[in-house]
């Protein structure tokens, strides 16, 4: 293959919101927060990167530029209601005008959901995204947002939701309103480089499964499924040097790219994959995308006579063997030392009965290709345990 010149990785893209993508695009940022009429903003990330160069980097830049900006980082790996809260507080004690969110899913959520929650009186726990919950959201204080992803992964940048942890129930809400997407979006795969193999793994594993979920929901959507399609496709080439190489920009790129088309593929639906995952982190505050990789497996055996016409699809889009994607999979997990069983992110069989009922009703459980009941989440879980 013709080697590929990782400056030529760069493109403007209206869809679905305005992307600035490649190499070096973080200096576009005050031009970003102007576009938005941003002038105040409060920079909100997660505490690892707050205090490290990056964060200090972004902060910087945004001030040099005459931006007033401050740094809100109480953000736990999970976000909760309360970590919303206090940035919500944060937004109103600097009269802040609008939000930069820097970081990987949570920090990214997080940010999206204090943006949108600056607006609005009632809980968040109102805008859950059942039914038209969406529209009992004022609209008037919402503030825009510039999303900065530094992991190749949840493609939250791209998304019109935030997924929040109820700390009172330990259940994972996904909060939803289209004015969540950001209007700017500063794709800089540079960003990314020199990101652990391990968080590249798993963040990568949830890009997948994000665009194989989209592409195995039912529903007619040829958009969403082009998308997804391309997404796996990126990923089957250039997942194992991203993370063989955490300095190969070229593959870093395509991997931020193909996270971003999850994003937008999954509009379409989730599945199983991600109704048996919430629970846990809400419960246990894994990883979400370990948890999803260790999931994974069990899910598409599951699924295996719904998906054997999208599996052939994917055969002949990767040049692989009739039915061969799934064992694909497996050998990425197994060469990224992804575990076989729940019990490495604190599941036991005692959580099971709490489990199995909240992964029926969450809400990506009803874009799985097969209808699942709380009965199938149990008999899922109890596989993922013994393996």
């Amino acid at each position: 293959m013709t080697a590929i010149d990782p400056r030529t990785l760069r493109g403007d893209w209206n869809y679905p919101t305005r992307v600035r993508f490649g190499p070096g695009r973080l200096v576009e940022l005050p031009e970003a927060c102007r576009a938005l009429g941003i002038a105040r903003p409060l920079l909100i990330t997660d505490p690892g990167l707050a205090g490290h160069a990056l964060g200090q980097r972004v902060l910087e830049a945004a001030r040099d530029a005459g931006l007033a900006c401050a740094m809100f980082a109480r953000i736990r790996p999970n976000p909760t209601g309360a970590d919303v809260e206090r940035g919500v507080e944060a937004l109103r004690a600097g009269a802040h005008d609008g939000v930069i969110a820097l970081g990987g899913g949570s920090g990214l959520d997080a940010a999206k959901a204090t943006a949108f929650m600056a607006g609005q009186t009632r809980p968040i726990w109102d805008f859950e995204d059942r039914g038209d919950n969406w529209l009992r959201a004022g609209t008037e204080g919402i503030l825009p947002v510039v999303a900065i992803p530094t992991t190749a992964g949840t493609g939250s940048e791209v998304g019109r939701a935030a997924v929040i942890t109820n700390q009172a129930t330990h259940g994972k809400c996904i909060v939803f309103h289209p004015r969540m997407l950001p209007g700017q979006v500063i794709a800089d795969p540079e960003l990314t480089l020199g990101l652990p193999p391990d968080l590249t793994a798993w963040t990568g594993f949830d890009a997948l499964s994000h665009n194989l979920e989209a592409l195995c929901a039912p529903g007619f959507h040829p958009l969403a499924d082009g998308i997804a399609t391309e997404g796996i496709r990126l990923i089957h080439r250039w997942f194992r040097t991203a993370v063989e190489d955490g300095g190969h920009l070229a593959a870093r790129a395509h991997m931020l790219a193909a996270a971003s088309m999850g994003a937008v593929a999954f509009q379409k639906g989730l599945g199983a994959m991600h109704a048996l995952a919430h629970p846990i982190g809400g419960l246990l505050d894994s990883h979400h995308g370990l948890t999803i990789a260790i999931v994974m497996p069990y899910v598409l055996a599951r699924n295996r006579e719904a998906i054997a016409e999208r599996v052939e699809q994917l055969d002949r889009a990767l040049g692989l063997e009739a039915q061969a994607f799934p064992d694909w999979v497996a050998a990425m997990r197994a060469d990224c030392g992804i575990p076989n069983t729940l019990e490495a992110v604190g599941v036991r069989p005692e959580h099971v009965a709490v489990l199995a009922p909240r992964a029926a009703a969450d809400p990506s459980a009803a874009g799985n290709p097969v209808a699942l009941g709380e009965a199938d989440y149990a008999l899922l879980y109890r596989q993922a345990l013994t393996g």
